[in-house]
């Protein structure tokens, strides 16, 4: 695929591009699914996949406090996506191995905005520390 010529800072971080890619193995895997299901477990299996990358890249552009709340909505869209797995796998549409690479995926994915969460966090909470004066007062 061609890359464009603009450029948004969010495209650099590995768990967005993680979470493009796994939105699309789910656009793929969902085409296998039965007709009846379009309306129903495919699309909301989709929405759930592609709401991953989509609050990464949402949230990336406020606040620190901001991009905190947008992971946490992405997480989970991961976790929804574990539960829409197993209905697939239990109504046979995927198989056990396919399961397994959906469920490989979320856990990378999920390991990885926890951490990027765990890291904003720090940095909002350091920012409402008071500053300390390193000033000695005069005896």
């Amino acid at each position: 695929m061609k890359k464009s010529k603009y450029h948004f800072k969010f495209e650099d971080l590995i768990v967005y591009q993680k979470a493009i890619d796994f939105g699309e193995i789910i656009h793929i895997l969902t085409k296998k699914f039965p007709r009846e299901e379009r309306f129903e477990l495919t699309s909301q299996f989709r929405r759930a996949s592609d709401s991953v990358a989509l609050n990464i890249a949402e949230g990336s552009s406020g606040s620190d406090k901001q991009f905190h709340n947008y992971l946490g909505i992405a997480w989970h869209s991961a976790e929804e996506c574990v539960a829409c797995s197993t209905k697939a796998r239990l109504r046979n549409y995927i198989s056990l191995e396919d399961d397994e690479i959906v469920r490989k995926n979320i856990t990378e994915i999920s390991k990885m905005i926890t951490t990027l969460r765990r890291i904003i966090y720090k940095r909002i909470t350091n920012k409402r520390q008071p500053k300390t004066s390193t000033l000695k007062p005069h005896a």
